[in-house]
């Protein structure tokens, strides 16, 4: 007992040394090899699975190693006694007795070749044999046996000869990877297959004669020729695979859940664009391909070329942060959509608009009217997406941005104001992605899944255990909500779709958005059908705008033919409305999008959420009392009574227009029904209700002149239908007056200024600057 208790305790004291430093390797969902690292200690050793040793590879190891390894205690004394004689007869060692065992020992703590150093290795062997199976055992060894150079272990040895895994080799190539270790210098395969055969032969023909493998299996094996080269490590997914194993430094075997076949796809085709693009001074482009299901990332693409150091070809493109450009919109109108701001056929202006001193602008530069909220997602334009951002409040909108998971945005949360959702933040083609898989999955955000199993085994063999990573999803935005975006998206008629696109070519049926960065430095386009999500992002690391890039015509076409080359024969079927009876149908007018009330003239229907969805009554027009030739209109104090046809007043109906869409109406020369002026005899003064909305100045800035050279600033205002003539005032004094879509301008002089507008109905508005020296 004693004895036994003290050898427990030495072998506490003093473990044999099992942490070995692998390489790693990072395959794919299949355990493809995708990409390998060399270890902290510059080694190709990269980790065997117990399930990659097949029977064939034990059964040659064995038999050429260590025959009686399933039968000895780690050494093998009639071995050790027949090395012994053999060597004190000849005064020299000409022969060895080492088990497998005691070469794990030996390759695990390298030392001199001595009688002491062969103690010491029994002894190890019995503690291996003590703490590991025999099939661990084994696995130590054939990840550890050296092949010349820095090359380590029959896995590292099969792929860089052979180009395959251990799994697939075949018995010629055991049989040539099981000699080489014994004569390294001499058996280098690429360099000397010629001997490398003809030892291989050799070991064949004794295993033959031994009965350790079938004769037809022998004879197959001597006419094998043998294609060993040194080949280049794996070198798939590279931005994926360093992302990996910085997050996860000592695992041997990270098992992504990249599909090889799509990533092969993906890289390909990424590479095959980008250098037909690169004539248009574009030298880049990142991809993610997320199946919806599982949240997994199927492809990772972080640039065309990793190996191009001249156009940046090491950066991550799918970490990169970059301006969205309109690639956000779909998230904004989903957000509207669940707050009852819009219906699919909501009324937004479409017009010049002034928001508090910021004036964004269409990216044709044009303009349209009032038009329905799906065309203006499906045409991404630019005022109505700024009007609906401060309907929703940017502070809303950045809090569901953050719940999303868009790191970059939360930073800049305290900076961000309007602009943002024209692409005035920061995105990663990731967090953008991600987001759009809520569209899919009836409002539940998929948590990326980018690793499927770890097989921890950095310490030991017997430490590896297979550890799933689990999947999550975010409730994001409502099923209906999520619905109708994609309804919306799903339209073919719209300025998206590349010009140069050709007809007969396969359009995939996805929903998709695209975006183009402030500058052209970023081309987006992010589809999804049911089956996958993909986001793409085109352009140059450096940042350099390029005239032609644009998120339609550079980004959407690489989406189309992704699409086409991982999903083209997907099953059928499409996005249904979600069940539950909170999207229904009803009548609005079609005017304005609201419930019709009895003087609309037409009828419509439009999607809506019951509950949720505003059911404002329509007031797209306004009844006014006039003198019967229209030229005079009256308010409920000067209305006359009238006697006759002609004296008598009579009720018209006008459009109820913003003054913002009269003043675009009036400055584009679009004919509308314009309110007859008011009876000038009347003496009644009407209330601050529509007073004018001053667009410039901007209340509370400050501007700059040079004194040496004054420059001139222009007043300019938004008024209703109903007004005809506005007066403005400098400080309280009478400047001039004009006409309400006129543009008129002063010279400032430095100090504190009050702008005052009234129109002809006595309603006035004020704006305060301060004019300084430049």
């Amino acid at each position: 007992m004693t004895v036994l208790l003290g050898l427990f305790l030495l072998d506490r004291l003093f473990p044999p040394p099992l942490s070995v430093p692998y390489s790693t390797i990072v395959t794919a969902a299949d355990s493809t090899t995708l990409h390998a690292f060399l270890s902290r200690d510059d080694k190709w050793r990269m980790y065997a699975t117990l399930d990659e040793i097949t029977p064939t590879l034990r059964q040659t190891i064995r038999q050429k190693e260590d025959r009686w390894f399933r039968w000895h205690p780690g050494i093998n004394p009639v071995a050790m006694m027949r090395a012994a004689g053999r060597n004190l007869l000849s005064g020299k060692r000409t022969s060895g007795a080492s088990t497998i065992t005691m070469q794990v020992v030996r390759l695990l703590e390298p030392r001199p070749r001595t009688y002491g150093s062969k103690v010491i290795e029994v002894l190890r062997a019995f503690q291996l044999e003590v703490r590991l199976s025999k099939d661990e055992i084994l696995q130590l060894y054939l990840n550890l046996v050296p092949y010349g150079g820095n090359i380590e272990g029959i896995k590292s040895a099969s792929l860089l000869f052979f180009g395959k895994p251990p799994q697939l080799l075949s018995l010629a190539e055991i049989t040539t990877l099981a000699i080489i270790p014994n004569r390294p210098s001499s058996l280098r395969l690429g360099e000397n297959n010629a001997a490398v055969i003809t030892a291989r032969n050799a070991w064949l023909r004794r295993f033959l004669a031994a009965g350790t493998f079938p004769r037809q299996a022998i004879d197959n094996a001597l006419l094998e020729p043998l294609n060993a080269h040194r080949r280049p490590a794996p070198n798939m997914a590279p931005h994926l695979s360093l992302r990996l194993q910085s997050e996860h430094p000592n695992e041997p075997v990270i098992v992504s859940t990249i599909q090889a076949n799509v990533q092969a796809a993906t890289e390909r085709l990424v590479r095959q664009y980008v250098d037909r693009i690169k004539a248009q001074n574009i030298r880049n482009a990142a991809v993610l391909v997320i199946d919806n299901q599982t949240g997994a990332v199927e492809a990772y693409v972080g640039s065309a070329a990793f190996g191009d150091v001249v156009d940046g070809g090491q950066v991550d493109g799918v970490r990169a942060v970059r301006s969205p450009g309109s690639a956000l919109k779909p998230l904004l109108y989903a957000l509207a959509f669940d707050q009852g701001l819009i219906t699919p056929k909501a009324r937004i202006h479409d017009v010049p608009t002034n928001f508090g001193g910021y004036e964004p602008d269409n990216y044709d530069r044009q303009f349209n009217g009032p038009v329905t909220a799906e065309f203006a997602l499906a045409n991404s334009l630019n005022i109505p997406a700024v009007k609906l951002l401060r309907d929703v409040s940017t502070p809303v909108f950045v809090a569901k941005l953050r719940e999303a998971g868009f790191r970059t945005v939360q930073k800049q949360a305290d900076d961000l104001g309007l602009s943002m959702i024209l692409g005035g933040c920061g995105v990663t083609l990731e967090e953008l992605t991600r987001a759009y898989t809520a569209f899919p999955n009836r409002g539940q955000r998929r948590d990326l899944a980018y690793v499927r199993t770890l097989s921890a085994a950095a310490l030991a063999p017997e430490s590896g255990q297979a550890r799933p990573v689990r999947v999550w999803s975010t409730p994001t935005f409502s099923p209906e909500a999520a619905f109708l975006v994609t309804n919306t998206l799903t339209q073919i008629t719209r300025p998206d779709l590349p010009n140069n696109f050709d007809n007969s070519y396969h359009l995939p049926r996805i929903a998709w958005k695209t975006g183009t960065s402030y500058g052209r430095r970023d081309a987006w386009s992010v589809g999804y059908n049911r089956h996958y999500t993909i986001g793409v992002w085109v352009g140059n690391f450096s940042g350099i705008g390029v005239p032609n890039l644009s998120g339609a015509n550079t980004a959407a076409p690489l989406l189309f033919q992704l699409f086409n080359a991982i999903d083209y024969n997907a099953p059928t079927g499409w996005f249904r409305p979600p069940t539950g009876g909170k999207l229904g149908f009803r009548q609005i007018c079609p005017e304005s999008g609201d419930v019709p009330e009895h003087t609309c003239a037409g009828r419509a229907t439009d999607y809506y959420i019951m509950g949720v969805s505003r059911a404002n009554r329509c007031g797209h027009q306004q009844q006014v009392w006039t003198n019967s030739a229209a030229t005079v209109s009256y308010c409920a104090h000067c209305r006359p009574a009238g006697v006759d046809s002609l004296s008598r007043p009579v009720a018209r109906m006008y459009p109820n227009l913003a003054p913002e869409v009269v003043a675009w109406y009036a400055a584009s020369h679009r004919p509308y029904a314009a309110i007859p002026p008011h009876n000038p005899a009347c003496s009644r003064v009407f209330g601050n209700g529509g007073a004018p909305l001053i667009t410039s100045l901007n209340a509370g800035s400050d501007y700059f002149i040079d004194p040496k050279s004054p420059a001139d600033l222009a007043l300019s205002c938004q008024t209703a239908n109903d007004v005809q003539v506005v007066y403005w005032y400098l400080n309280n004094g009478l400047f001039r007056k004009a006409k309400p879509t006129e543009t008129i301008f002063f010279r400032p002089t430095p100090g504190v200024l009050t702008v005052s507008c009234a129109d002809d109905k006595g309603r006035v508005s004020k704006v305060r600057v301060v004019v300084k020296r430049g």
